[in-house]
């Protein structure tokens, strides 16, 4: 009797990857219709989002498909396999994620402008908007109305020093402490607040 006939019954997951394995087609859409509610669930659970975790869905069942001879039942039950599957993917998402805020971070530390464009970035995304109206009454009132101006008004910083009535270079300081006393509100790495001293 082969691994696969001991691992049950044709119609449950593991039976279903062993006759995926073989190219079974109607194999693969019934593990997805009896197992998919799970690893979405999984996916969710560490992702919080459900267009991410539908994503993650297919790529789980992507390389189910490819991979479904890798499944060995004496290791453990294919519902744990496919579990395990969504979650790691759903962690490499996390990080990938992670990676991509990170890269953006360390660009606009070098760059003043490229920072502002940061922060914008990440007043359009819903889940930060709440994050950064936050972090917003955390500056001061000089700092705050210097930002408000320059990103909700459109002003230059020239526009911003004349309608404030402040000199040009104040200005531009206000608006480098304010901005990266919200990057620190929002999370970004500690050590790189050198870089607003540049330029």
């Amino acid at each position: 009797m082969s691994a696969w006939q001991r691992a049950g019954e044709t119609s449950d997951p593991a039976s279903l990857l062993g006759r995926l394995a073989d190219g079974d087609r109607d194999a693969f859409a019934e593990l997805y219709r009896t197992t998919s509610a799970r690893v979405y669930g999984m996916a969710l659970r560490v992702l919080r989002d459900p267009g991410y975790a539908e994503e993650t869905v297919q790529e789980v069942y992507l390389q189910v498909w490819r991979t479904a001879s890798s499944f060995d039942p004496a290791r453990g039950s294919a519902m744990s396999w496919l579990i395990t599957l969504a979650h790691r993917r759903a962690i490499d998402r996390v990080r990938s994620e992670q990676a991509s805020t990170d890269r953006d971070n360390a660009y606009g530390a070098a760059d003043f402008t490229a920072e502002f464009d940061g922060v914008a970035d990440a007043v359009v995304h819903d889940d930060e908007r709440r994050a950064v109206a936050d972090c917003l009454e955390t500056l001061s009132a000089v700092q705050r109305s210097s930002v408000d101006l320059a990103y909700y008004g459109g002003l230059t910083y020239r526009q911003v020093a004349e309608r404030l009535q402040v000199a040009l270079p104040t200005i531009k300081s206000r608006m480098r402490d304010g901005l990266a006393r919200l990057r620190d509100c929002l999370g970004g790495p500690g050590d790189d607040s050198r870089g607003w001293n540049r330029g």
